[in-house]
Parts: C-alpha cells; sequence; structure tokens
C-alpha cells in the first residue's frame, strides 16, 4: 500500500485531497497544528465525508492518522523520509512555515540513500504553487541536498477545485463538500510518474487549466461575495439569487472566458459549459457560503497575477471588454470586514492616503489609465453608498 503524508488536515484536506488518496488506496499521516483535529485522526484512524447534495452520500475514509507539526516536528520529518507522496492543503501563505520540515525530510531520504522518486504538490489556490513551495523548500538545502533533490524530488504544480460549505459539525472530523471536484496536475514536472490517481487529471501543460479555474471559479465566486456583501448579503446563497448579483457574475465570467478562449483556444461551446456547470455549483442551496469568508484576504486577491487584475490587463492588451471585472474592483474596495485583517488593513490605507496610492500599492498596476479606471470606480461605488 502507498502512504502520503499530507499537510493541513482542515476540510478541503480531509474532504478532498484525503478522500481522493484514500479512494486509491494510500494511507494518509495529516500533519497540522490543530490538535482537536490532529489527536482525533490519531486514535480513530478514520472519519466520514457527506457530500452537500440530494440524498446527503456518505464517503468513508480510513487508515489515517494525524501528526502535530509543533509538538512532533521529528514524525513529520521521519514521516516523509518513507513516504510515496507529498501533498499540502493548507494556504498560500501558511507553504514558507511548512517548507523546513518538508526540506528536513529531503535530506533525511537522502541520508538513508532512499533515491524512490517523489512528488511534492501543492494543492493551493494559486498559480504554480508547487513550484513556489519548492523554492521555499530550496532555501533549507545544502547544496548537496539541492542536488539529491534535483534528481529524486519532483513539485509538479497542480489545479484543485472543490467547494466546502458552510459547516458546524460536534465531530471535528465530520466534514460537507461538495459532489463536484477536479485535480489537474502538470505531468510534466513529475519525478514519479508510475503513481497516478485514479479521478485526478495528468495533462502536458498545466497553466490553461489553472488559469481556466482561477479566473472562472475564484474570480466568479469573489464576484458574488463583493457584489453580494456591496448589496447587504451575508452568503453567497442568498445573493446569487439577486438577478443583479447573478448578472454581475456572468458578465464577470463572459470577460474572463473571453481571455481564456483567445490565449488558450478552448473550445467555445465546451467552456459556456464549463461556465454554466460552475453557476449551478455556486447557486447549489447545499454549499451556501459565507461571503465575509469568501470576500476575505482582499489585498491578496487584488494582486497583480491574481483572479481580476490580471485578467483586466490581459483584457486590456488584447483590447477585450473588462468593464464588468473593473466595477467589481470598484466594490472590492469598499469591502469592510472587522474580522478579517486584510480587509482591516486596506481600509486603514484608504483612509490614510489616496485612493490612487493604495491601488497603485495593492494592485502592483503602473498603468495610469487602469489605476485611474479603478479609482474611479471606487469612488462611484462610496458615493452610491451615501446618497
Amino acid at each position: 500500500m502507498n502512504n502520503a503524508v499530507h499537510f493541513g488536515a482542515g476540510n478541503i484536506g480531509r474532504g478532498f485531497i484525503g478522500e481522493t488518496l484514500a479512494s486509491n488506496g494510500f494511507s494518509i499521516h495529516f500533519v497540522d497544528v490543530n490538535s482537536t483535529i490532529i489527536d482525533a485522526l490519531d486514535s480513530r484512524h478514520e472519519y466520514d465525508i457527506e457530500l452537500a447534495a440530494e440524498g446527503h452520500k456518505k464517503i468513508h475514509v480510513e487508515k489515517v492518522d494525524g501528526i502535530n507539526n509543533k509538538d512532533n516536528p521529528e514524525k513529520v520529518v521521519e514521516a516523509i523520509q518513507n513516504t510515496d507522496m507529498v501533498t499540502t492543503a493548507i494556504g498560500p501563505k501558511i507553504l514558507p512555515f511548512i517548507a523546513d520540515l518538508i526540506a528536513q525530510g529531503i535530506s533525511a531520504r537522502k541520508a538513508n540513500n532512499n533515491t524512490t522518486t517523489l512528488d511534492v504538490l501543492a494543492c493551493e489556490n494559486m498559480i504554480g504553487g508547487s513550484q513556489f513551495l519548492k523554492g521555499e523548500v530550496y532555501k533549507h538545502l545544502s547544496d548537496e541536498d539541492k542536488k539529491f533533490a534535483d534528481e529524486y524530488i519532483g513539485f509538479p504544480n497542480a489545479a484543485v477545485d472543490r467547494i466546502v460549505p458552510i459547516q458546524h459539525h460536534e465531530d471535528p472530523l465530520a466534514v460537507s463538500v461538495e459532489p463536484f471536484k477536479e485535480w489537474v496536475v502538470d505531468e510534466s514536472q513529475m519525478k514519479h510518474p508510475e503513481i497516478k490517481l485514479d479521478s485526478v487529471v495528468y495533462v502536458k501543460d498545466l497553466q490553461p487549466y489553472i488559469e481556466r479555474k482561477l479566473f472562472s471559479v475564484n474570480t466568479g465566486h469573489a464576484t458574488v461575495a463583493y457584489t453580494g456583501e456591496y448589496l447587504g448579503y451575508k452568503t453567497i446563497g442568498d445573493a446569487i439569487q439577486d438577478n443583479k448579483v447573478l448578472d454581475q457574475v456572468k458578465g464577470a465570467l463572459k470577460e474572463t472566458g473571453d481571455l481564456l478562449i483567445h490565449k488558450w483556444n478552448f473550445d467555445p461551446a465546451e467552456h459556456k459549459a464549463y461556465q454554466d456547470k460552475i453557476l449551478s455549483r455556486f447557486q447549489n442551496k447545499y454549499i451556501s457560503d459565507d461571503i465575509l469568508r469568501v470576500g476575505r484576504t482582499p489585498i491578496r486577491k487584488l494582486g497583480y497575477d491574481e483572479r481580476f487584475i490580471r485578467p483586466i490587463r490581459e483584457l486590456k492588451e488584447r483590447n477585450l471588454d473588462y468593464s464588468v471585472l473593473l466595477d467589481t474592483v470598484g466594490m472590492m474596495l469598499t469591502f469592510d470586514e472587522p474580522k478579517d485583517s486584510e480587509s482591516v488593513d486596506l481600509q486603514k490605507k484608504l483612509s490614510e492616503k489616496t485612493p490612487k496610492e493604495v491601488v497603485t500599492e495593492v494592485t502592483g498596476l503602473k498603468d495610469e489609465d487602469l489605476i485611474n479606471a479603478i479609482v474611479n470606480k471606487y469612488e462611484d461605488k462610496i458615493a452610491a453608498t451615501e446618497k
């Protein structure tokens, strides 16, 4: 039996990556600092997943345990030393904090002459996640260990997609996920292509699929959240029932779809079906999410290569329409959630500096016309709320 070390025992870790690994016959070492979840995994060695759909089908996962990387880092290193695959689902910002442990695991493999090839897959909402993690891991490796890693350790980029609904369970291991899931891996970056998981798609060029997912699912979900919050809604499910919100997300997907079709030659009819599927997922009454959760970290989501600014930039370069995306960015800048540190930071910046200074800073844009267009949208949105 193959075994995997998976960083992140949260809902996506257990409900998507863990479920996929388990269905492929893997035993799984979950690594996390949440002692409640880790202790439960370590004592029970099993948990159930519920599909958020009619019938609420249950999926049983077994042959699992938990390692607390804060309390037992040496156990994580030992697990990596002997594992067949490493995966993550912890959030892009946390990747640097686990890099040292992965590096120590690689060093241990070298020290023990374990030359079985190993792939490390960062399953995060980001472009180039595994290669980013590789860069962080290599900061902790000696030159000799880097040579070993170059030969035996792969960091294939991955694109993952599954929505987790709002949920509260008495059982810390219970998790509910939508039926839809998509996990795509760049096989050209794999060191151990002999291990291929059923239900995972392997492609020679991941970039089109990462962008399709990021600029459709993530841009679309965020559009529902920021438009919904601007109009006073609290949940995605309530917001998407408002035609203003639905029209906004359809408009945003039309614009990102035009970009993806022009850039990557996706078949227009197939891409339309993909978008329709996404909209039906947002409208699934069983997976309504909290708008403030989906909208959190607005500064990161306003980044130069993120889900709004990048498609806007690339649409402008191609003389294609980006007016709905621009309008959504105007609403993003009004997003005010006291429980989210980035939202607090963004509103603080806007109170202390000019909107143009803030837009320039958070987006990384140098295009004056685009910066001014965003500022104008933001000021229009503020003015509209003050009437």
